[in-house]
C-alpha cells in the first residue's frame, strides 16, 4: 500500500464526519482528533519498529516494553482514581502478565525470542490487558459504591473485609472478562480476526494464519483472567482501614 491509496482510504473518515455535521451528533471534533493521532503514532512507531527490528537488541526490546506498560498505566490510572495506590497496582498487574505470557512463549520455544516477534505480541497482551483492567474498575468501583452499606453491615457482623467485598469483587471479575470470551466463541463465523486477516492478506497460507491466532487468543484468554484477578486482589485491601473499617467512596 503506498501513501497515495492511504489518502484516499480517508473517504472512511470523510463518512462519518458528513453523516454526523448532518445528523448534529457532533462527533467532528473528536473524529479528527482520533484520526490525525492515530496516524501520527502509528507512523512514529512503525519507523520506531522497523529501527528495532533491525537493530535486534534486548535493550531497545525492553524499552518498547517500558513504553507499552507506561502508556497502558497512564491510561488506565483515570478510571481507578478513588482507589489509593493505582498506578503500582497497574503497573505490577501489567509487568506480571507480560512477564508470564512471554515465559512460556518463550520458555517452550512457542514464538523465536526475537523483536519481531515479542513486540507485536506484547503490544497485543499489554493492550488488551489494558481495556481490561479499564472494564474492570469501571465495574468494580460501581459495585463498591452500590454495595456500600450491604459491605459494612457484614464488616459489622464480624466478617473480614474480604468476605464484606467478595460479591462486589466476583461479579466485577466476572464482568470483564466475559467480553473477551464471549468473542472467542464466534470468532470464525461473525468476524476473522485482525492477525489472522493481515497475515492472509499479506499471502500467508490460511491454515497458518488460523494457528497462529488461535495462538493469540488462547493469550488473550489467560491475559483477562489474569488482569482482572491481579487488579481486584491487589485493589480491595486498600478500601479498608486499620481498624477494618471500609473507607467511604
Amino acid at each position: 500500500m503506498s501513501y497515495l491509496t492511504l489518502a484516499i482510504a480517508l473517504i472512511f473518515v470523510l463518512i462519518p464526519l458528513i453523516l454526523s455535521k448532518t445528523l448534529n451528533l457532533g462527533l467532528e471534533k473528536d473524529t479528527i482528533i482520533a484520526t490525525v493521532r492515530s496516524t501520527l503514532q502509528l507512523l512514529i512507531v512503525g519507523y520506531i519498529l522497523k529501527f528495532v527490528f533491525a537493530s535486534n537488541n534486548y535493550i531497545f526490546i525492553i524499552l518498547m516494553l517500558m513504553l507499552m506498560i507506561g502508556a497502558a498505566t497512564q491510561n488506565t490510572r483515570k478510571k481507578g482514581k478513588s482507589i489509593k495506590g493505582m498506578t503500582w497496582k497497574l503497573v505490577v498487574t501489567f509487568v506480571f502478565v507480560e512477564v508470564l505470557t512471554q515465559a512460556i512463549l518463550l520458555g517452550f520455544h512457542i514464538t523465536p525470542s526475537t523483536a519481531q516477534y515479542i513486540i507485536p505480541i506484547s503490544g497485543m497482551v499489554v493492550g488488551n490487558s489494558m481495556v481490561l483492567a479499564i472494564l474492570f474498575l469501571n465495574r468494580f468501583t460501581a459495585e463498591v459504591e452500590a454495595r456500600q452499606d450491604e459491605t459494612e453491615l457484614i464488616l459489622s457482623l464480624g466478617g473480614t473485609p474480604k468476605q464484606a467485598i467478595h460479591t462486589s469483587l466476583i461479579t466485577s471479575i466476572k464482568a470483564s472478562t466475559i467480553p473477551t470470551i464471549e468473542s472467542q466463541k464466534t470468532i470464525g463465523l461473525v468476524q476473522l480476526p485482525g492477525m489472522m486477516s493481515g497475515q492472509i492478506i499479506a499471502g500467508a497460507n490460511p491454515i497458518q494464519a488460523v494457528q497462529f491466532q488461535l495462538l493469540i487468543l488462547f493469550l488473550l484468554l489467560t491475559t483477562a483472567v489474569v488482569t482482572s484477578i491481579s487488579i481486584g486482589f491487589l485493589s480491595y485491601p486498600t478500601l479498608f482501614n486499620k481498624r477494618i473499617q471500609m473507607l467511604r467512596q
